[in-house]
């Protein structure tokens, strides 16, 4: 009996991942907007019986604990409209599920004393803005244990000095003013190509940053497809193509990098009204804006990048127009903007309170995705062990 073939498409940055699983037509796919993630797409036979929807996204994020407006614009909300898009028929168009990346944590720290309550953190806040477990199961990394395997079979194909040469790498060290760099760190790459390549990842629109760990990856599926070939399907791993894709970043209070609690220029998806315009207040706007009446520059101010998203169409042109002629001074534009902003927050909040007054029933969640997740996983490692001649 023919099994059907499956496509899937795989989102990757830093922090967040993405994986989609498609039947049918790509050209159809590509019509549809990407969002704020890399992809990968990919194809083999269906094996996993538990979802049967047209498509499937897998997406995730490292625990960090409390997420910001940066996480909600950038990813939270695609994930919510991609989880709850309805086709004609009334069916899903997407099948969801969503992955804690908490071993990836590792990789630039050794703190995991609250790891656990930063992923509890985090997924009261994915609850908060719809992730709906009862149709997208929620899971931590660490607990399918075929990412570690594969990151360390991966391991055994490249050496240290090539991941010496990642130029991405390099520029890392020195952000970060590191003296020295652990073999996680080190190899990162090697992580996140197991994470690409235990789905089967061969197209990879990226931002220009990422093309050097794509090659690594290329380079080790090519590796691996030599050393083992698959008796029966020959390569066992696609050899991912990147595709340089741009993404738009919400921008931090200070105005001079994306918003990142490390810097300290967040806006919290759990901060109160009071909270958030306290944070407001302190943002940043254009520096030749001086007095109140003095005509402002809304294209270069930070408060008006946010109105932008969170003040409504009709009220924008109002707000702009007062800026630009000094009717509207900084103070009461920046008021109208954090009014905007908890406005949206406010049904997140309330969501939020439910499910921290019912903390068991968000770790019965968390444990029921797992058992999920580790279905979905082991396809591709028996498939790598039959290659490896290992059982």
């Amino acid at each position: 009996m023919k099994t059907k073939n499956k496509q899937k498409v795989f989102y990757l940055s830093c922090n967040c991942y993405n994986f989609l699983n498609i039947y049918g037509n790509y050209k159809r796919l590509r019509q549809r907007r990407k969002g704020q993630f890399f992809i990968f797409f990919f194809q083999f036979p269906a094996a996993d019986n538990f979802f049967m929807g047209t498509l499937r996204i897998l997406s995730g994020m490292r625990p960090t604990g409390k997420l910001h407006l940066g996480h909600y614009t950038g990813a939270l909300e695609n994930w919510i409209h991609q989880q709850n898009l309805l086709a004609e028929d009334g069916s899903r168009v997407y099948e969801t599920c969503f992955l804690i990346a908490d071993y990836h944590i590792l990789t630039t720290s050794l703190e995991t004393a609250d790891a656990y309550q930063h992923t509890i953190d985090m997924l009261l806040d994915w609850l908060a803005a719809g992730v709906d477990p009862e149709k997208s199961p929620v899971f931590r990394q660490s607990q399918v244990k075929e990412h570690a395997e594969l990151f360390l079979l991966f391991a055994m194909l490249i050496t240290s000095s090539r991941l010496e040469r990642n130029p991405t790498l390099k520029e890392q060290v020195r952000d970060l003013n590191m003296d020295s760099l652990t073999y996680g760190h080190l190899g990162y790459p090697v992580l996140q190509a197991a994470d690409i390549l235990l789905y089967k990842g061969n197209i990879v629109p990226v931002g220009e940053d990422q093309i050097p760990h794509v090659e690594i990856t290329r380079e080790i599926a090519r590796k691996f497809n030599f050393h083992y070939p698959h008796p029966e399907t020959g390569s066992v791993f696609p050899e991912p193509e990147p595709k340089i894709t741009k993404f738009s970043r919400l921008v931090g209070l200070d105005g001079k990098a994306k918003m990142s609690k490390s810097l300290g220029n967040t806006i919290l998806l759990s901060d109160t009204p009071e909270e958030v315009l306290k944070k407001v207040r302190n943002a940043v706007t254009d520096t030749l804006k001086v007095r109140r009446n003095d005509p402002g520059r809304p294209e270069v101010c930070t408060v008006f990048s946010y109105h932008k998203r969170f003040t409504a169409r009709e009220e924008l042109d109002s707000i702009e127009a007062g800026c630009r002629s000094g009717a509207l001074g900084c103070v009461d534009c920046k008021k109208l903007c954090a009014a905007a902003i908890s406005a949206e927050l406010e049904p997140l909040l309330e969501k939020r309170r439910y499910y921290e007054d019912r903390i068991e029933l968000v770790r019965e969640i968390l444990l029921e995705g797992e058992i999920k997740a580790r279905a979905l996983a082991s396809q591709t490692m028996q498939e790598v062990r039959t290659a490896m001649k290992l059982g």
